[in-house]
């Protein structure tokens, strides 16, 4: 038997009314506050995640599918979502349309790292991006849209942790600052973290070692270094968060894991799975059009795992009703009831009434508990004398009463 890869999972049928329901609810969400979808092929030249991403990132250096093609071109699935829609928006000139872009994407993305509960080699994300707005009004609308989806989802202990990283102005100083506090214990740290030491030293925050993040608990804080306008720009955010009613938390040792983010970073935290507790992560990225080949154009989004927050769903809320199953099912007794059940079931599915029939030439008792098995809310024997009269009699099997209709009205009645 060939297994299925490491880090995939299946679903199932009978799982599928999960997805449906966070993603009907994400598709929702979005439109109501003016966002359409995207879609990106499932794989990019390479160099568009060197140049977006970051070559410091664990993305870059430990968890990219990347193969060539027969052509000898380097070709990578997709790590993550917000690159491949910045490359969209330059290629196809989307940039000479009405600003802001408002943009969603529900997506498969490809790591290769450890599986983890929620957390899969490939899994699916929810993703949002905004495009052409610098204002602190666009940041405060992409977190209350991921607001507004985690709570109609079900979710209920949530946190929003915010901090800004400010831009490469007044990062450069912070940069400074943080390299002299950590320089003397550079030597107790995970090699990631010395190799970050020179290129990327705010990677450092993000290290999840225990030894690193012991040293880096008294860290300076890059809020205290924020130039005049990345500090109003963050003062600017917090009050319209408080306008929408959304309350958060200043967390500085935020920083995201890609190199791509400028200015405001945040993160929505369930405390109801415990270490692996962040379902949403997003902020703004300002240099990453102009980084993969377009003109300078501010932007803001998030990504969200859609198994993360199925898992945190299960274990606490539960989520949207199960399938109903089919509404009406048709057995047939015979070659020209069969038909006749076909002409039937065609007529009821034109209706958009879910509708079933024999198609494994079974009895009528065993089509009976099949369509019981497939939760039936009505069914129909259809027999000579049902074809002979032209009526049918209807079983409403919550109840098990019967009425009879003519089997061309069948549509109707149901109805």
């Amino acid at each position: 038997m060939i297994n299925i890869p490491k880090g995939t999972k299946d679903m199932l049928p009978e799982d599928a009314y999960k997805w449906h329901y966070v993603e009907n609810i994400a598709r929702e969400v979005a439109d109501c506050f003016g966002y359409r979808e995207i879609r990106t092929p499932m794989f990019e030249h390479t160099e568009l995640f060197l140049r977006g991403v970051g070559e410091t990132t664990d993305i870059v250096n430990k968890e990219m599918y990347t193969f060539e093609d027969k052509g000898g071109r380097s070709l990578t699935l997709r790590p993550e979502g917000t690159a491949g829609v910045a490359r969209c928006f330059v290629e196809n000139g989307l940039q000479q349309g009405v600003m802001p872009l408002k943009a969603y994407y529900i997506a498969s993305i490809f790591r290769y790292e450890k599986p983890q509960n929620g957390r899969l080699r490939e899994h699916h994300q929810f993703g949002v991006e905004c495009y052409g707005s610098d204002s602190p009004s666009a940041d405060a609308e992409v977190i209350a849209l991921a607001s507004a989806f985690l709570k109609r989802a079900g979710l209920k202990s949530l946190e929003l942790n915010i901090n800004s990283i400010g831009c490469k102005q007044c990062r450069a100083a912070y940069n400074a600052a943080l390299k002299e506090y950590i320089g003397s214990n550079l030597h107790l740290m995970c090699g990631q973290c010395q190799a970050r030491f020179e290129k990327n030293p705010l990677r450092i925050l993000d290290c999840k070692e225990e030894k690193c993040k012991a040293i880096t608990a008294q860290a300076p804080r890059i809020t205290d270094y924020l130039c005049d306008d990345c500090s109003k720009h963050f003062s600017a955010v917090q009050s319209l968060l408080d306008s929408y009613g959304i309350q958060y938390k200043i967390n500085p040792m935020i920083v995201r894991g890609l190199d791509y983010y400028t200015r405001t970073v945040f993160e929505f935290v369930s405390t109801d799975i415990g270490a692996q507790g962040t379902v949403c992560g997003g902020g703004r990225y300002n240099h990453l059009v102009e980084e993969v080949g377009g003109k300078p154009t501010p932007a803001v989004g998030f990504g969200l795992g859609l198994e993360r927050l199925l898992l945190v769903l299960e274990n606490t809320v539960g989520l949207g009703a199960k399938d109903e199953g089919i509404c009406v099912y048709i057995a047939p007794l015979g070659e020209q009831a069969k038909r006749a059940a076909i002409s039937a079931v065609s007529e009821l599915r034109a209706n958009g009434i879910s509708a079933e029939t024999d198609i494994m030439d079974r009895g009528v008792k065993a089509q009976l508990k099949y369509a019981d098995k497939r939760g039936a809310k009505y069914v129909v024997v259809l027999g000579d004398d049902e074809l002979a009269k032209g009526v049918v009699n209807v079983k409403r099997m919550a109840d098990s009463t019967q009425c009879e209709c003519k089997l061309s009205e069948l549509a109707d009645f149901v109805k």
